[in-house]
């Protein structure tokens, strides 16, 4: 399944500044960052709940914002880009 996570982390303390990078760090292992704090991934069900599960064990709730929005596996119909950057196509050949 194609899903969208948007965070925002309030950075106003250094141990938010910390979140930060450990929030990102996750949602770099299960997808691909669109724009500042906006990842898309492709996932299984399992990887979506425990994805979720790192997530919710570092953001502190009192303070930062989590969105985890299911496109399902016809995204592709639901997901417009417009203007600088190509479009993320996450079920595209990957060259190293």
């Amino acid at each position: 399944m194609y899903v969208l996570v948007s965070y925002d982390v309030s950075t106003s303390d250094l141990s938010g500044t910390s979140r930060l990078r450990r929030v990102s760090k996750i949602c770099l292992r299960y997808g691909q960052r669109v724009q500042c704090s906006v990842f898309e991934c492709m996932v299984d069900s399992g990887q979506l709940e425990k994805m979720k599960s790192e997530l919710r064990s570092v953001i502190d709730e009192s303070k930062d914002s989590l969105r985890v929005y299911n496109l399902g596996k016809n995204w592709q119909r639901k997901v417009e880009h417009f203007g600088a950057k190509k479009p993320y196509d996450p079920e595209a050949s990957l060259i190293v």
